[in-house]
């Protein structure tokens, strides 16, 4: 008879990143001598991190165990869960496992790093089971807005753990692959130690509705448009784009395709399989201007007015290759992320104003979620039957919803843990409880730096931002600290200095008799004259102008 495992071998589930935000998706599993990593994401900045281009989770948890860690298992290809990967494998290179459209981008992600030879991706399909030492890894099929999306069950001694991934339940799904709902109920008959579940639309009433529903919007729409139509939607979700060619080539258009993922992604798609589409319906952005309007479909990425996406190039008349005008029909297959709703409805307005016809989610169903609904998520639920619950990838108020919802099904509220990235929660047959946290938090990425910027740069960025810059330029004898000339002062982004002359003339004043009270002083230390220069200058702006400009001084000494 099989010895049980004692209480102090529980499971330990660690977020890193997915709870609480939205993005960066990352949780540990972990038992004795052995961890896996599920999913490795990034999310994109908020308005106060400027310049920063992604988020990353601190993963120096990993790195400190990173001889226990046995593979990071990935969920399916959307960037807040194979994004941060790059960053991740450069400090702790260990196996990726991965379904074959995921792993094929994140294979893209890899040569953009120059590290693809030296990472091994294992690729896997759902059914199959990755065997570890202690725990075995399983891949269940799910449905949500990118193909090869998979949840995930981990097996240990002390039982199972389903981690659902991003899903939805979709009985019509245009590849045919339905959900696994069956594996689901054995593995809850066989007994489910903890449940992680997606959050994202727990505050959703009913039933995802079914990606093919929009196909059918699509074809009402494209009939009998006599310009162009040109459609933005998210580069990783074929199906959607799969769609749009069929309803494309069925009212007699070419398909041209703009943007830099678009471009990388649907080859592979292609290539793969997971893609359908006879060539000869294809055509390059460069070839557009040789078909009459009407024969003309574009799919481009700014589904989501991203600065530099194409479809936000176009509407600034920016696009090298395509221009927006009147007849054009543009359409938005997709629903704002939260935040991004002022720069899409800014390029809405944009491409109105050029003339176009602009069609998006409130004129017209051309986007459905890819995530659970209410009763979708009461249904896994249902039949995975846990012994305790951990609600994922949400922030606080979704988190909150999802473990109420769990309560009202009947679960203890001793069996709920709401997590924050870093929590140590600790599992077994008999109970769920917080017992600590490790290092957890955002790394952020800014051109090619990796975590060199932090809070005291950010306070700095969003200073220029807000009240500008003053530079105070003095020239002082070394020894005696005499004031040879200046101070000149300098301003950016605080005041039109033609429009301000006497500002800054009295400014100058403040500065000169401050640096006169420290010559009588006999202070010479150039730090300490510095922050005098700074303590007086800011006081004075203050009182005139009611503003904090950072002040820069800076001595040159002869």
């Amino acid at each position: 008879m099989a010895k049980a495992p004692k209480e102090k071998d529980n499971l330990k589930i660690i977020p890193l990143g997915g709870t609480n935000e939205i993005g960066k998706n990352l949780t540990v599993i972990e038992y004795k001598e052995e961890i896996v990593v599920i999913d490795c994401g990034l999310k994109f900045p908020d308005d106060e991190m400027f310049g920063i281009d992604v988020v990353i989770p601190d993963v120096s948890y990993l790195v400190k165990n990173s001889d226990r860690v046995k593979g990071i298992f990935i969920t399916h290809g959307h960037e807040d869960h194979i994004g941060a990967l790059p960053y991740v494998l450069k400090q702790i290179n260990v196996p990726v496992y991965a379904t074959k459209l995921t792993a094929a981008l994140i294979n893209l992600k890899l040569v953009e790093h120059g590290i693809q030879d030296v990472v091994t991706i294992n690729i896997v399909k759902p059914k199959d089971i990755v065997k570890l030492d202690k725990l075995s890894v399983e891949y269940i099929k799910v449905n949500h807005s990118i193909a090869d999306a998979c949840a995930l069950a981990v097996h240990s001694p002390l039982g199972v753990v389903v981690h659902t991934g991003d899903f939805k339940v979709d009985f019509t799904p245009v590849d045919g692959e339905v959900i696994d709902l069956p594996r689901f109920a054995e593995l809850g008959r066989r007994g489910v130690v903890a449940l992680l579940a997606d959050s994202t639309n727990v505050d959703r009433e009913g039933y995802t509705v079914s990606e093919s529903t929009v196909g059918e919007s699509f074809k009402r729409i494209f009939h009998g448009v006599k310009g162009r139509i040109i459609i933005a939607t998210f580069a990783s979700n074929i199906h959607r784009i799969q769609q749009i060619i069929e309803a494309g080539v069925e009212n007699g258009r070419k398909i041209a395709v703009s943007g830099r993922s678009m471009e990388k992604i649907i080859p592979v798609a292609m290539d793969l399989g997971y893609l359908k589409v006879d060539e000869k319906h294809l055509i390059s952005v460069d070839d557009v201007r040789k078909y009459p309007d009407s024969q003309v479909l574009i799919i481009t990425t700014g589904s989501q007015g991203e600065p530099m996406a194409a479809l936000s190039r176009m509407s600034n008349g920016m696009h090298r290759k395509i221009q927006v005008k009147s007849g054009d029909t543009v359409v938005f297959s997709s629903s704002p992320i939260p935040g991004n709703e002022k720069p899409i409805f800014g390029t809405i307005d944009k491409l109105a104003k050029l003339g176009a016809n602009v069609i998006y989610g409130k004129l017209e169903a051309v986007h459905v979620s890819g995530h659970a609904c209410k009763e979708e998520i009461k249904l896994i639920h249902t039949l995975t039957r846990p012994k305790h619950f951990i609600p994922v990838h949400g922030e606080f108020r979704m988190l909150k919803e999802h473990a109420d919802l769990a309560m009202k099904m009947g679960m203890a509220p001793s069996n709920i843990v709401i997590p924050e990235n870093g929590d140590i929660i600790e599992v077994n047959r008999r109970n769920v409880k917080k017992t600590g946290t490790v290092n957890s938090g955002h790394i952020l990425i800014d051109g090619l730096g990796v975590g060199d910027v932090g809070k005291i740069v950010l306070r700095d960025r969003k200073l220029l931002s807000e009240d500008g810059i003053i530079t105070v330029v003095v020239t002082m004898e070394k020894e005696s600290a005499m004031v040879v000339a200046g101070p000149d002062i300098i301003s950016r982004g605080f005041v039109y200095v033609k429009e301000a002359e006497d500002l800054m003339e009295n400014a100058r004043r403040v500065v000169r008799e401050t640096l006169d009270d420290c010559e009588e002083k006999r202070i010479t230390d150039w730090n300490v004259l510095k922050t005098v220069i700074k303590d007086s200058l800011r006081s004075y702006l203050y009182e005139k102008t009611q503003r904090r400009p950072m002040i820069l001084p800076i001595i040159m000494e002869v």
